[in-house]
């Protein structure tokens, strides 16, 4: 006995459903992108952070540990 297959209708006649991105979904990865992509190709314009002298002390000593 087979039994009856239900086809599923076209998506075009499912009532018109509008699917739309709001504007900052396309914008914000668009903006992120040309930005990384800047700095890859001027890397001088991204200059390393001054940290502070006791923070980066701390951090040296804290690689020499577990390097040991």
């Amino acid at each position: 006995m087979s039994a009856r297959t239900h086809t599923r209708p076209h998506p075009a006649t499912m009532g018109g459903v509008d699917i739309r991105l709001p504007w900052w979904a396309l914008a914000l990865p668009a903006i992120a992108f040309v930005s990384l992509l800047i700095l890859i190709l001027n890397p001088s314009d991204a200059q390393a952070a001054t940290g502070d002298p006791a923070l980066t002390h701390l951090v040296e000593r804290a690689q020499q540990l577990i390097a040991r």
